[in-house]
């Protein structure tokens, strides 16, 4: 892997590197075999087979659907400890525009957010901690499915993930192609914003466009209200405060009938926040918005507003000993401790709000292709794998440390 001289915590990694082959292998067949949300067959059947190479104590399958839970106990367990560690599984549904050997066989699907690489990563630290189980307690590795709007990570909750692994901290990372290869970044506090989904309903009165003053035009009320919700930030929110509201569809009337108003319009659109009392604020604000200009124009509008994701937050003390893990692997100069926090969401969030836990990103570049995440032409730097692995596993040594005879 390019990037800087490892610390002395790179015990891990210059085990995992031994097998970065293999880890290679399994992270480009999992990205030829992408699969939806609670979908997860083939990547589930990967994964245990992998899981009972590896030798880990325990494999359950079937929580929250398709997700699947590996158990590795150290050499001690005496101190009680369990800490948990978390991948996601699932891929998207887009057109995979790329070239190489491995590319989806699937048209339509294709893993343009890396989790094909974030699943192979923490196999990789299942292997490493199964062999040298040099920690005392207990190691929980959530294999998670339908992170991509699916909310797989609360359906897992709901099906009694911690009731069955009381873990008592549980960590996640993902690829960041914005960040170089062998560097980590993290914050204590927001890393990723709570996303919420809403649509707008509005009724008129349709008619011809000749005779547009005997019609209540929804198209112009579906203007304002486009143009009226760019305010609530601007002059709702506090500049420091982030926010962010988008309206991202609108669907009216017939494309072939030019000459005809239509009697309805739908607006979709999205929330981030951070705070809640923004959240909640930005809510009321868009509902108030909607419906008066909708009155002042003799049409009604119906407001549909839906949570989907909280805020993805750290917690403070486990942020900063996963900055610590980070930088016994990586050094100081390498480990962003105050890193931006994204617009973006995470279902990670759920875990995060029953259990403490820090959420990193690793960095990865953006290769050759120039691309970022979420695109058709994405894929996920192999180079990095053994340091996802071994940083994973470097939190459960140094969070559950063995005692020195």
């Amino acid at each position: 892997m390019q990037g800087p001289r490892l610390k002395a915590g790179g015990r891990a990694f210059a085990h995992i590197a031994q097998y970065h082959p293999e880890l290679t292998a399994l992270r480009r067949d999992l990205h030829a075999h992408p699969e939806l949300g609670f979908e997860e067959v083939y990547t589930g059947k990967r994964v245990k087979e992998a899981l009972k190479l590896c030798g880990v104590d325990e494999i359950h399958d079937g929580i929250g659907r398709t997700g699947i839970v590996g158990v590795i106990r150290g050499r001690s367990t005496s101190s009680g400890s369990m800490v948990g560690l978390r991948a996601d599984m699932d891929a998207l549904p887009l057109t995979e525009q790329n070239d190489f050997s491995w590319k989806s066989c699937k048209q339509g699907l294709m893993h343009g957010c890396g989790h094909d690489g974030h699943t192979a990563m923490l196999v990789g630290a299942a292997r490493y901690l199964a062999e040298t189980r040099n920690f005392d307690g207990t190691a929980v590795l959530v294999f998670q499915p339908g992170e991509e709007g699916f909310a797989g990570a609360r359906v897992m909750m709901e099906d009694g993930l911690f009731d069955r692994f009381p873990v008592q901290s549980i960590f996640a990372m993902h690829n960041w192609p914005a960040m170089k290869p062998g560097t980590v970044g993290i914050n204590s506090g927001p890393m990723m914003a709570a996303a919420d989904r809403f649509t707008v309903e509005i009724t008129g009165r349709g008619g011809h466009g000749a005779h547009a003053y005997q019609t209540v035009d929804v198209v112009v009320v579906a203007a304002h209200i486009i143009t009226a919700a760019q305010t609530i930030v601007s002059r709702n929110v506090r500049p420091i405060d982030g926010a962010v509201v988008s309206l991202c569809a609108m669907q009216a009337g017939d494309l072939g009938a030019f000459s005809v108003l239509p009697g309805s319009a739908t607006l979709v659109g999205t929330v981030r926040t951070f705070d809640p009392q923004v959240q909640e604020m930005v809510e009321k604000r868009l509902k108030e918005l909607c419906n008066a200009i909708a009155l002042g124009f003799g049409a009604t509008a119906t407001v549909h507003y839906e949570r989907i994701y909280p805020a993805t937050i750290n917690s403070e003390s486990e942020a900063l000993f996963a900055g610590d893990v980070a930088e016994s692997l990586l050094g100081a100069d390498h480990v962003v401790r105050d890193l931006e926090p994204s617009m973006g969401a995470e279902d990670f969030s759920f875990m995060l709000q029953t259990r403490p836990g820090a959420y990193l990103r690793i960095g990865q570049g953006t290769g050759s292709s120039g691309s970022a995440l979420h695109n058709s032409r994405y894929d996920f730097n192999d180079d990095i794998l053994p340091l996802g692995s071994a940083l994973h596993a470097s939190l459960i040594e140094q969070a559950m440390p063995l005692a020195m005879p």
